[in-house]
């Protein structure tokens, strides 16, 4: 094959750029097509002057018969609803497509379903039938299932953070699964580019406050990858937390050591559970990490540390919203599915400060 030919619907919000970002330097990808129903006719580059002589295309309505439609896959990056009315018809046409909703992160429509009342939508799922082939689209869990499949449905910034923070603890039985608590920390460009009351910039400068307390939509997906890796129902605490900063996701989580466990032997299961895995850091207690080492980055970084007084694990994950935490994981996604080695246009360190 030629290169990956790309097409971006919903390229001018946060996602989209991020996406742009990425893939502009890629070796095996080209973006042929930037598809939104806002700033119709416009550059990208007038939205995001920064990508100026590197992705000027204008963006193109999706209901524009001179589209561009010759994709190898389609990136959703677009609100809930979006995809899954519409990933069908690419489907259809050989197109693989990799979505950055909750759309398609739950295999079949009661799970689903149990998802959209958290996000308030009470219509069932407009594609139940597409539900079966798809799959959730964290490689560092789903790396061989991401592989064969032409469906993905990008994980949620939150949960990236939490699933990796969590999922060795969980498979090697570390700890008691029955009272896991994940504190967790992101920055305001994670409510997306569409202004908002509550993320104007009076609001939002020197203040942060907890918000959609006990019910984040990101908890059902948590909930059911640890179930997964533990073989049994798993229910977490988790309290989600703006702060002001523009991007990064910090997720702390606390969980009771099983008996027998020490620093050793948790920082050996997770080196071992994530050995193969380039995107994902682990340190020890003598190396506590912050956002600005993730930063521009598709890494993520894990700090081990236990509680002796408690008997608690403590796990601090750190992410780039933007990029591991939606971007970069679609990027990710589309090697895996395309047999590419799963860092090209990725491997690169973050920005710091």
């Amino acid at each position: 094959m030629d290169k990956i030919k790309v097409g971006l619907i919903g390229a001018g919000g946060y996602g989209g750029c991020g996406a742009i970002e990425l893939l502009q330097n890629h070796p095996h990808a080209e973006i042929t097509a930037l598809i939104d129903t806002q700033e119709v006719g416009k550059p990208v580059s007038d939205l995001y002057p920064h990508l100026t002589g590197f992705c000027d295309l204008p963006l193109t309505d999706p209901a524009d018969p001179d589209c561009p439609r010759d994709f190898h896959v389609v990136f959703f990056a677009t609100p809930d609803g979006v995809g899954q009315k519409e990933a069908g018809s690419w489907l259809e046409k050989g197109v693989k497509v990799i979505d950055y909703s909750g759309d398609f992160r739950f295999n079949d429509p009661e799970t689903y379903q149990g998802y959209a009342k958290r996000i308030g939508r009470s219509a069932g799922h407009a594609s139940p039938e597409l539900l079966p082939r798809s799959v959730y689209g964290l490689p560092e869990l789903h790396r061989e299932a991401i592989q064969h499949t032409d469906l993905v449905g990008n994980p949620g910034c939150f949960a990236v953070a939490c699933n990796l923070g969590l999922a060795p603890a969980v498979r090697s039985g570390l700890i008691d699964p029955g009272s896991i608590i994940c504190d967790a920390k992101t920055g305001v460009s994670g409510g997306g580019k569409t202004p908002a009351p509550g993320f104007h910039y009076p609001a939002r400068y020197d203040s942060m406050n907890a918000y959609k307390i006990s019910g984040h939509q990101h908890v059902y997906e948590i909930e059911r990858q640890l179930s997964l890796l533990a073989g049994e129902d798993i229910r977490i605490t988790f309290t989600p937390h703006v702060v002001p900063l523009c991007r990064g996701i910090l997720v702390t989580s606390y969980a009771p050591l099983n008996d027998g466990q020490n620093i050793k032997t948790v920082e050996e299961a997770y080196r071992d559970f994530y050995a193969g895995d380039t995107f994902v850091r682990v340190f020890g207690p003598d190396k506590p990490q912050a956002s600005v080492n993730v930063r521009g980055s598709n890494f993520c970084n894990i700090s081990i540390n236990i509680d002796d007084r408690t008997g608690r694990l403590i796990v601090v994950s750190l992410i780039d919203n933007l990029v591991k935490g939606q971007a970069g994981s679609a990027v990710q996604n589309m090697n895996i599915m395309f047999g590419l080695d799963e860092t090209e246009g990725l491997l690169h360190p973050g920005m710091y400060p």
